[in-house]
């Protein structure tokens, strides 16, 4: 199965869906990026989800001169049906990524934007209905205190909490619960186990709502989940 194919088969599903399959595959936290929710096109509202390949972009502070210079604007070369990921250097006050990069985003194909920082320009990328996953928001262009340094290299969740990375063609799924990383090794494995899991899932609500008790569901239902 391809990528392609993977990120389709992935749209009928949930980041926790996503996450409970990772778990089962010993992947720390299920795959879980914490901190980056959905600012557009509605602050955590709606029925968005974002699936795709992550197309990697990583900012330094400006005065980090030993850090490689790319040519041209990694805004130029985002492949179409990935998902842009930005990330910033840690405690950022300057956003680094605003509503001409989601214009030259859309325009190439981009299924949405992930920000391991902040964002700015907040109505415009709701304007243009593009979905954006970031820390937070801000008014002040990157300039002054940044530059991007890497473009499709593995980079580095923002986090004290948690050790993640995120490497090029990794698929990144995104919505309402929050954005989830999946190893591209791991891709098809997750996409064989989710619709048991999905399945048993549903019988078990079912039982619920007619009463039946949740452990005694669980242990009819979920025991016959497909292992890895």
């Amino acid at each position: 199965m391809n990528i392609k194919a993977v990120s389709k088969a992935l749209e009928a599903y949930t980041s926790c869906d996503v996450a409970d399959a990772l778990s089962k595959l010993k992947v720390p936290h299920g795959g879980f990026l914490a901190g980056l929710t959905m600012w557009s096109p509605k602050r955590q509202d709606g029925p968005t989800k974002i699936v795709g390949p992550a197309y990697t972009v990583r900012y330094v502070r400006k005065n980090y001169e030993n850090e490689p210079q790319p040519s041209g604007h990694y805004i130029d070369s985002i492949p179409s049906g990935s998902v842009v990921f930005i990330s910033a250097p840690a405690r950022s006050i300057n956003a680094c990524y605003g509503g001409l990069m989601s214009t030259r985003a859309k325009y190439s194909g981009a299924v949405g934007t992930i920000v391991d920082g902040r964002l700015r320009d907040l109505q415009e990328h709701r304007d243009l209905d593009y979905p954006v996953f970031a820390r937070d928001v801000g008014t002040t262009a990157p300039a002054e205190t940044m530059r991007v340094a890497a473009i499709n290299e593995p980079v580095r969740l923002n986090s004290d909490d948690q050790d993640a990375v995120i490497h090029p063609g990794d698929i990144l799924v995104g919505d309402l619960n929050g954005v989830v990383c999946i190893p591209q090794h791991l891709a098809e494995k997750v996409v064989e186990l989710i619709p048991s899991q999905s399945e048993a899932d549903e019988k078990v609500a079912a039982d619920i709502r007619n009463g039946r008790p949740v452990a005694e569901s669980m242990k009819e239902h979920r025991s016959g989940v497909k292992k890895p």
